[in-house]
């Protein structure tokens, strides 16, 4: 129970790797809000399944891209949990297409709800883990971001920005004894990896170095560790769980 008496906000908390993120932190004691945009359904079973480690669990509606539903979600969570020591900013999208045939908005929304969502949670947590003087924030961005992906310019340029958001971030909160950090999945299991073909599927797995997709789990147990206090000593770092794909 490492993390037993904490509490965190994790956005986009219903499926994938959020939802393993959820699961993981709840496993280690520690309380937690999430956030979804759309399925309540998902979210209460993401509650219910949370509820057996024994902490408080609460999925609240809320859109990432809005800095007002942000301010809104770090209240609930102070007047539900009674504090604020962990933020992972997992909210994302994808809008794929060709640069070319790529319209603005498709552009824009990626950006904003990938993005400027960082931006929104990390600006509106800052104040409370200033004034505790503690703070763990991680970031989740994608091996993308450092090699590229034809077909994801917006996708790319958004979890690029998520990396330099960590870097400055992690540079400006130190000296009050918040970290700030990012994790970069590789190929994840997901509800899209199970569209594929054997195919596509053994094309993806024949470029990465250990032979496997990752699981969400995989991404959740290094999140875990950069909230607790073993990790108290890294900030401002991006850590790949990829299987050596961006090695």
């Amino acid at each position: 129970m490492i993390l037993k008496n904490k509490k965190a906000v994790v956005t986009g908390g219903t499926r994938g790797i959020g939802k393993a993120i959820v699961l993981e932190l709840a496993s280690k004691g520690c309380d937690v809000v999430f956030t979804f945009k759309n399925s309540i359904e998902a979210a209460k079973l993401v509650e219910n399944e949370a509820e057996k480690y024994g902490v408080k669990i609460f999925g609240l509606q809320a859109d990432a891209s809005r800095y007002s539903e942000a301010e809104k979600t770090v209240n609930f969570t102070l007047e539900k949990l009674g504090g604020l020591d962990i933020l992972v900013n997992n909210a994302g999208i994808t809008k794929d297409n060709l640069l070319v045939r790529m319209s603005e908005e498709d552009f824009d929304m990626v950006i904003s709800a990938n993005l400027k969502s960082v931006f929104n949670y990390t600006k509106t947590v800052a104040r409370h883990m200033i004034g505790q003087r503690f703070g763990r924030i991680i970031n989740i961005t994608s091996v993308v971001a450092i090699i590229g992906n034809a077909g994801q310019a917006n996708y790319v340029a958004s979890k690029s920005g998520v990396i330099g958001l960590t870097k400055s971030n992690a540079k400006e909160l130190a000296s009050r004894n918040i970290t700030v950090n990012a994790v970069a999945p590789g190929f994840i299991s997901s509800d899209m990896t199970e569209k594929l073909n054997d195919k596509q599927k053994e094309s993806i797995i024949s470029s990465i170095p250990l032979k496997r997709i990752g699981s969400p789990e995989d991404v959740a147990k290094v999140v875990s560790f950069l909230a607790s206090s073993d990790a108290g000593y890294i900030t401002g770092q991006v850590i790949s769980v990829d299987g050596g794909l961006a090695m």
